[in-house]
Order: C-alpha cells, then sequence, then structure tokens
C-alpha cells in the first residue's frame, strides 16, 4: 500500500493521466480518446502499483522530457 501514495504524486505531475481509486482498485488512465490507455491494479498490491509508476516515469507512457533524459543515460552508458 506504500507505493500508491508514489502513484497519486506521479499522476499528479501529470495533466494527461487520471488516477481513479475505487473498489479495492487503483485506475490509471493516460491520454485522451481513442488512443487512452488504462492499467489497473489492486490498491494494496505494491508490485503492480510500482510497475504502473516505472511505466509512466521511464516506460511508454513516460514524458517526453524524461524521454529524452533516459535516452542521454543509456547513450553515456553504451
Amino acid at each position: 500500500m506504500k507505493q500508491l501514495g508514489n502513484l497519486a504524486i506521479v499522476c499528479a505531475k501529470r495533466p494527461d493521466i487520471l488516477l481513479q481509486v475505487f473498489d479495492g482498485y487503483a485506475c490509471v488512465h493516460v491520454g485522451e480518446g481513442p488512443d487512452r490507455a488504462s492499467m489497473y491494479a489492486k490498491w494494496d498490491d505494491d508490485e503492480a502499483i510500482s510497475s504502473i509508476v516505472r511505466e509512466l516515469n521511464y516506460g511508454k507512457y513516460a514524458e517526453k522530457e524524461r524521454m529524452i533524459q533516459n535516452e542521454r543515460i543509456i547513450d553515456k552508458a553504451a
């Protein structure tokens, strides 16, 4: 349940993300319209929520600025 707070902070910083917590689940919606993606996890499943946080910060749904920073780090490591 510790990760739910981290998820809330990540979502609060991004206007393109909607976080809903209901019926024991945390649901994150990214984007708009037909391209909107949704990720669900039980609200007390720290491992699943951590993977959503990772996806939002560094994965497919990372902000473009963050993606550029990640590419620079990867290039420096190579």
